[in-house]
């Protein structure tokens, strides 16, 4: 049985386009990004139809940092079996009450690589929680999509007694990823840097792999002028995800909180964050079991920003 980091893995693979041109870029910067980006053009603020948005995506695999492009984000209501020849493939937004329907657009060929299913479960304890998960995995392998990597997103933990480490722990034992959400259109939906670093550690301690949505349009952590928000960087969060394993919470604020680009660098053999050395083995591990990927509206826009960095070649 192909476990949810072996599909996160053999997704990475998958997103390699036959059409792209290589580009210079260290191993490191390569094992970092490769396949992180999932396209979520359809998605505010960019919010594309979906004509222009599959041209978007379309477009990005066939240039230079192709090898950087993940799945297309799309809800489940813009799915159908004519899409069963888009050339690349799709994470799937859809309630758990639509997974046969997920199964069946993937009986007519339709690319799903992945599902991503919002929860609430203020008013389930953990008990509960667990049982509906239990359940759950098992329509998964009913349908036959037991190899697809599910990812969760828990909403207003902790209001009735559920706990961000029960929630994490009982989506683990029931083979289920997560989701980080890192910001949204309005200044309340931005996690504080607190929040993220105990999302990160507590995912990472449970060995369950995450992929971040919203909010994540630039590598560093930093102040944006147009909207007064300070938003979380991309490169902070693979980062953290990194290092989790043999620093403390109160380190991996500080990484999430990082907003000084230069602290962040890219060698043959390692990424680092100041003193702390991320070799490729352990970059490659906590790309496939801990920060999976992150949903951009954008491709350009990160692909840019890693350029004026010098992380990626011009």
């Amino acid at each position: 049985m192909q476990s949810l980091s072996e599909g996160a893995s053999a997704a990475l693979s998958r997103n390699q386009s036959p059409m792209e041109t290589s580009v210079a870029v260290s191993p490191g910067a390569r094992r970092a990004f490769s396949g992180l980006i999932d396209y979520a053009g359809l998605f505010p603020p960019a919010e594309l139809a979906m004509p222009q948005a599959q041209a978007e995506y379309v477009r990005a695999r066939s240039g230079p940092h192709a090898w950087m492009l993940g799945r297309f984000i799309v809800p489940l209501s813009a799915l159908s079996g004519a899409q069963r020849n888009f050339p690349g493939a799709f994470s799937a937004i859809a309630k758990f009450s639509e997974i046969e329907s997920v199964a069946a657009l993937r009986s007519e060929g339709v690319a799903i690589d992945s599902i991503e299913i919002p929860l609430i479960t203020s008013d389930e304890g953990e008990g509960a929680l667990r049982e509906m998960l239990q359940e759950r995995r098992a329509t998964l392998e009913r349908l036959g999509l037991s190899d697809v990597p599910v990812y969760i997103e828990f909403l207003r933990l902790g209001e009735n007694g559920l706990s961000l480490e029960s929630a994490l722990s009982t989506a683990a034992a029931a083979r289920f990823g997560a989701k980080l959400r890192c910001g949204g259109i309005t200044a309340d939906a931005f996690p504080t840097v607190d929040d993220v670093a105990r999302f990160i550690g507590t995912a990472v301690a449970a060995n369950v792999p995450f992929k971040a949505t919203a909010g994540l349009h630039h590598p560093v952590r930093h102040l944006n002028a147009a909207s007064g928000f300070v938003m979380h960087g991309f490169i902070n969060i693979l980062a953290a995800a990194a290092l989790a394993p043999r620093v403390d919470l109160a380190m991996l604020t500080r990484i999430v909180a990082e907003e000084d680009s230069r602290a962040f660098t890219f060698e043959p053999a390692a990424m680092r964050w100041r003193n702390e050395r991320v070799d490729l083995a352990d970059l490659t591990q906590a790309r496939e079991r801990a920060f999976v990927s992150y949903g951009s509206c954008s491709f350009a826009e990160p692909v840019d920003d890693l350029t004026a960095l010098g992380i990626l070649a011009r």
